[in-house]
């Protein structure tokens, strides 16, 4: 497995089996079989109200613990709730996780980050990061960190590589973690020509060239499925490299433009909303 080393001079793995969506039963089995198929890396959060699961999918898959990078997120509702670190990693079975993240940047998302320095100094979190906090979010987030992060997760793909974001992230040696990572709903991304030469040319899927791309543009990439098949076939892309005139090629797709728009008011709902969080 190919890894990248965070600027704490900790590693990770490039690619990942991801939860969002995935109820449960899916998650256990989904996170079981990637485990036992080659992946290090389950990606889950306290909003996705299966971190139990993923928890048992670990243990199932026979894998020790030190082998296991575990990332997961903290929801705004829980950012000011002093024990939500302990609370999570019981729901996990596990004395720490490798990636701690605040989830979004909603509600008193400045507590929620104090606590996850505190996890970090405590050793519950070896390394901690944010998702969705793009523009004048991390902008602010720079002047009151006392730790910087190691990783941030937001949405990334040929059409939108975060160029803007990137010059911070590159200044801190901040990694990303890519979601939406084969664009979303209207399938364009996939339907490219580009991908479907170079899928011809290496003997891949059109998905497996893109996911290729985010390993080699830096990124982590965390595709999420239920079906075995998929997740399979979404591991098998480290046996081919694309060339600088290829990822250059890829690049020219790029128009700046991303599929999800978050706007003030959803972030105020998602400070309200707490998970109903599985029973043990």
């Amino acid at each position: 497995m190919e890894s990248i080393t965070l600027n704490n001079g900790n590693t990770c793995p490039v690619i990942g089996i991801g939860t969002f969506m995935l109820s449960p039963a899916d998650a256990e089995n989904s996170v079981r079989e990637a485990l036992k198929m080659g992946y290090s890396l389950v990606d889950t959060a306290n909003a996705y109200v299966n971190e139990r699961a993923c928890g048992r999918g670990i243990r199932e898959s026979g894998a020790k613990r030190e082998d296991v990078f575990i990332s997961t997120k903290l929801w705004p509702s829980e950012y000011e709730n002093p024990d939500t670190v302990d609370e999570t990693l019981e729901r996990l079975g596990v004395d720490y996780v490798d990636l701690l993240y605040i989830h979004q940047p909603a509600g008193n998302w400045l507590a929620g980050y104090r606590q996850l320095e505190k996890a970090y100094r405590d050793g519950k979190a070896k390394a901690i990061g944010i998702s969705n906090f793009e523009g004048k979010y991390i902008e602010e987030l720079q002047t009151k960190w006392e730790i910087a992060p190691q990783f941030i997760q937001v949405e990334a793909h040929p059409y939108f590589t975060q160029s803007e974001l990137r010059k911070t992230l590159d200044k801190y040696g901040i990694r990303l973690m890519s979601w939406y990572p084969l664009g979303h709903g209207d399938k364009a991304l996939l339907h490219e020509p580009v991908f479907a030469g170079l899928g011809q040319k290496y003997g891949k899927t059109p998905a497996q060239i893109i996911l290729r791309w985010h390993t080699q543009m830096g990124f982590v990439v965390i595709p999420g499925s239920r079906n075995v098949d998929h997740i399979r076939d979404n591991l098998n892309i480290l046996d081919f490299t694309l060339t600088d005139d290829e990822m250059a090629e890829i690049a020219r797709l790029d128009k700046g433009e991303r599929y999800y728009h978050r706007t003030d008011e959803q972030l105020k709902q998602f400070a309200g909303w707490r998970p109903a969080f599985e029973k043990a």
